[in-house]
């Protein structure tokens, strides 16, 4: 596995994690309304569960730009290092969004969008 194909994999799971920060605490938690419950929360649960919907966004172009590369038979290293810095970008939007960062989250999402084009521009 290549370290692109395993940070497909790690962003693949990193919107469940941002989904438990939000449900961290199940104070009332109803599972059986999962969608409703979250949308009477404040706070911490709100900007975790926008984390949550934002990451789920971003995972097609990124997903998409490492298959392409890959396809294109674009230098390894170079797919490897774009893949890393969208991962941490992606790291760096969470942690944003739970300390309420918001110009910040945007400056940290816009490098994490350039890092998935650049992918693009590999082959």
């Amino acid at each position: 596995m290549t370290i692109a194909y395993a940070c497909v994999l790690f962003m693949g799971l990193l919107p469940y994690v941002a989904a438990g920060m939000a449900k961290k605490g199940f104070e009332g938690y109803d599972n059986a309304m999962p969608r409703q419950w979250l949308a009477k929360q404040t706070g911490f649960r709100v900007r975790d569960n926008a984390a949550q919907a934002n990451l789920f966004e971003s995972l097609p172009l990124f997903f998409s730009a490492v298959i392409i590369a890959q396809i294109a038979n674009a230098p390894q290293d170079r797919i490897d290092w774009f893949a890393m810095g969208f991962v941490l970008a992606r790291i760096a939007c969470l942690v944003c969004y739970i300390a309420n960062w918001p110009t910040t989250r945007s400056i940290v999402w816009l490098f994490g969008m350039i890092f998935a084009v650049s992918l693009l521009f590999q082959i």
